[in-house]
């Protein structure tokens, strides 16, 4: 079975791929997200990728050590995947989840909301 937009998005952020994620946006996504601390916004795939995605929410010093889980379904004419991971950086181990929904043409992701729970750490791990 053919995996979902939905789920190779979660897979690429995961892989921090910037080429598969640039591949699966249109180059003018609408693109709107809430953390724990901010919303975002980004109308160009390029900003959304290299400015939020891997700028912010997933530094380089951040280690996406492993995909605790990833579940797929439809709303109507949107995709929702939500995904968790587990990060590891200076400050510790964390858990990492995110809803996202999608708004999918011709196999390519138009139209982004994503909520994200924030940086949770693991109890027991290094902090």
């Amino acid at each position: 079975m053919e995996m979902s937009v939905g789920e190779r998005f979660a897979r690429a952020v995961a892989a921090k791929d910037a080429p598969a994620l640039l591949g699966l946006l249109a180059p003018t996504v609408d693109f709107r997200a809430m953390t724990p601390g901010r919303f975002w916004e980004a109308n160009s795939a390029v900003e959304l990728v290299d400015d939020v995605i891997l700028g912010h929410w997933f530094e380089p010093s951040d280690r996406i050590e492993a995909i605790e889980g990833i579940e797929n379904d439809v709303v109507v004419d949107r995709q929702r995947v939500g995904y968790r991971f587990r990060v590891t950086n200076d400050e510790g181990t964390f858990i990492v989840e995110q809803q996202a929904y999608l708004g999918v043409e011709d196999d390519v992701v138009s139209w982004l909301r994503v909520m994200c729970s924030g940086y949770r750490p693991v109890a027991g791990g290094p902090l």
